[in-house]
């Protein structure tokens, strides 16, 4: 069986890099769309990660967090494509 250590060692530079490379397709980014899918990647990934980091620890603590940081992700693309469609976010 693979251990959980093991596991948070191989997982954590490739997080790293792939934030790097969602940072460089925010900021580099030729349309809107595409950097709403870097910010959206990023969070996605960021909330798996305390959820493998929740595991390693054995707490819940972190999982709340998690859950919170992916429904933003979501309020965030529902907000952007209403606004990218009718220009307006309020009603």
């Amino acid at each position: 069986m693979i251990d959980l250590t093991t596991v948070l060692l191989v997982s954590a530079p490739l997080y790293l890099a792939a934030v790097i490379l969602y940072t460089v397709r925010l900021v580099k980014g030729p349309s809107i769309p595409d950097m709403v899918l870097a910010v959206d990647c990023i969070a996605y990934d960021l909330a798996v990660f305390l959820l493998v980091i929740a595991l390693y620890y054995r707490t819940p603590l972190l999982v709340a967090p998690s859950i919170m940081l992916a429904l933003w992700a979501y309020l965030l693309d529902v907000f952007i494509s209403k606004h990218l469609v009718s220009k307006e976010v309020g009603e």
